[in-house]
């Protein structure tokens, strides 16, 4: 087994940590690797051959960074492509599904708004996987249940789709125990992203266990609801009170704003 951590930002786009950083940070929660999604709008041809040359320098037998990329499509959407280096010229995201599909890399919409459930649904060509939770988005507490809900209606069409856990680490104080465990052993990364696509994984938050095909039963569906909504409207407070301080022009000191992004 292989503990670690799916989508994770760099300075190489609009991540606070360094891939040294995130190295030593992830190696002492007992991880040995890390699936990176820099930003694709953020680098280009040259730039992407240099965060995948210090991935590699930056991996041994210890600890191994996959990089990736996450691609901006039409109407906001994000999709990851694990293990995928090539850009895409196209903001379609059936056709980033594809391109990302060509490099054997693992396709995955990152934090669905709610509002684009139907377009999801209405696509012909589906992704490898949906971001199930999202814990920047979502919240540390506990996904929404209704993603959940559609992972299970497009796995009637696609059987083999999954879901997905991810960070989205992006400050140096975010949450980050949030991990993925690999039914594997080797440190490869061919053999980790056929891991991936194939299903082999879990997720585990404390001593939550969560499966790569998202079926996780009514109870714990309401208790996710439960304690998002709750979540969720402490954080939406937060909001409120930050879009009144922009308008005030008040700045909220850098340590407050650090312990914020711990919990929201």
């Amino acid at each position: 087994m292989l503990k670690g951590v799916l989508h994770v930002h760099s300075t190489y786009s609009d991540g606070e940590r360094s891939l040294a950083d995130l190295r030593e940070l992830f190696l002492q929660q007992g991880c040995s690797f890390a699936m990176m999604s820099d930003h694709a709008d953020s680098l280009d041809d040259a730039r992407v051959r240099e965060y995948v040359a210090e991935c590699h320098e930056r991996s041994d037998a210890k600890f191994l960074f996959v990089p990736g990329l996450e691609f901006s499509c039409d109407r906001r959407m994000h999709v990851l492509g694990y293990g995928v280096t090539s850009l895409s010229a196209s903001t379609n995201p059936q056709e980033v599904f594809t391109h990302i599909e060509q490099q054997r890399g693992v396709a995955v919409i990152a934090h669905p708004q709610d509002s684009a459930f139907p377009w999801i649904e209405s696509f012909e060509t589906l992704p490898m996987g949906i971001e199930v939770w999202n814990t920047k988005y979502d919240g540390q507490y506990a996904p929404r249940a209704r993603t959940f809900r559609l992972l299970q209606r497009l796995r009637v069409r696609r059987p083999d789709l999954l879901g997905f856990y991810g960070l989205d680490y992006h400050w140096i104080t975010q949450f980050r125990e949030l991990y993925t465990v690999l039914h594997i052993d080797r440190l490869d990364p061919q053999a980790m992203i056929a891991a991936l696509r194939g299903g082999q994984f879990h997720a585990t938050k404390g001593e939550l266990e969560l499966p790569s095909d998202g079926n996780i039963g009514d109870a714990l569906l309401a208790q996710f609801d439960r304690t998002n909504t709750r979540s969720s409207g402490a954080r939406r407070f937060i909001q409120q009170i930050n879009g009144i301080r922009r308008r005030l022009g008040f700045k909220i000191p850098a340590p407050i704003k650090a312990q914020l992004r711990r919990f929201f």
